[in-house]
């Protein structure tokens, strides 16, 4: 199955990118064997590069998945530390939970961090630091931000970059999705690798994943997309779909119009309250300091999703 070199690091990536965060217990909550058995299927089909991070959750999911694989795999991770210690301490954990000796790239997971190389130098230097020690293969960072993709174009440290895009923009903190495509351009021109994510904007395109899909897909200096996927057909139509652009019908017909829910990722949820008011029918309520759904108010419209500034609202 073709691959393609994710920028200048020398790793060839299947640009389907398993991101294993809804396997966990933060989303769809499968169990190790189950989640286990799911990424194997996509192993076993050509998927090489495996999305997690210290708050998945997932790691007991991956190395389940890897008992007795002997073709190549490649694991990304994040740490949200906001210390050198805790940053530390994230990978150690990973190494030890995953069984392995390197993880091929660890992110700093600056989702709302607007400029990481600033209130965040001391994490990336544990990172660098770790790499020199063999415990990490390459540094990255991840983010919602238009202007850290820009500025990591000016930090050779920085090897990989994992940025929010999509057909919409929604999500994008700091700018349009044509800045942010921008700043990926100059990402891929500087040689970093680039895998993107929220391509479904965390659940809310599902209705037309093969357009959002194609759009990121289509994006200059787009290596990859790290997508969730929760069954077999759903792995086996997007592989179809990124390296032949065929999408067999009724199985789309099955996945974009498959039932969704609004959920709410309760665990980090800070109770700001911005989800209600954007709720156009009434379905929000902050209840014990944390939002909740009446799944019968709710009409699926992801207003929500786009209000809630940590992006923990996901219609799926």
């Amino acid at each position: 199955m073709k691959k393609v070199a994710l920028g200048s690091t020398g790793l060839s990536i299947n640009p389907l990118v398993f991101g294993t965060l809804p396997l966990g217990p933060l989303q769809a909550s499968l169990s190790p064997e189950e989640g286990g058995r799911l990424i194997r299927h996509a192993l076993e089909r050509g998927v090489n590069l495996l999305d997690t991070a210290e708050l998945y959750q997932t790691y007991p999911h991956i190395r389940r998945a890897l008992e007795g694989f002997t073709g190549q795999v490649h694991i990304a991770s994040k740490t949200h530390a906001n210390t050198a210690e805790a940053a530390r301490a994230h990978v150690e954990r990973a190494l030890t939970e995953l069984g392995v000796e390197r993880l091929d790239i660890v992110h700093l997971h600056g989702a709302r961090v607007a400029d990481p190389f600033v209130e965040r130098p001391e994490v990336i230097e544990t990172l660098v630091r770790m790499k020199e020690e063999g415990k990490i293969a390459h540094v990255g960072l991840s983010s919602h931000f238009v202007a850290a993709m820009k500025k990591s174009v000016t930090h050779p440290e920085i090897e990989v970059v994992h940025p929010l895009i999509n057909r919409t923009g929604m999500g994008i903190i700091d700018g349009s999705r044509e800045e942010m495509a921008e700043a990926i351009a100059a990402c891929a021109a500087a040689g970093k690798g680039v895998y993107a994510m929220k391509a479904l904007a965390g659940g809310n395109l599902i209705s037309t994943a093969r357009e959002s899909l194609r759009f990121v897909l289509d994006l200059k200096g787009v290596h990859g997309i790290a997508l969730g996927m929760l069954s077999e057909a759903e792995i086996d139509g997007n592989l179809a779909l990124f390296h032949e652009g065929r999408a067999d019908e009724a199985l789309w017909s099955t996945l974009e119009g498959r039932r969704r829910k609004l959920t709410i990722m309760e665990a980090f949820c800070k109770g700001c309250g911005a989800c209600v008011p954007a709720c156009t029918n009434n379905a929000l309520a902050m209840v014990d300091g944390k939002a909740r759904v009446d799944d019968d108010a709710c009409i699926l419209c992801g207003y929500c999703g786009a209000a809630c500034p940590e992006f923990m609202i996901r219609v799926v």
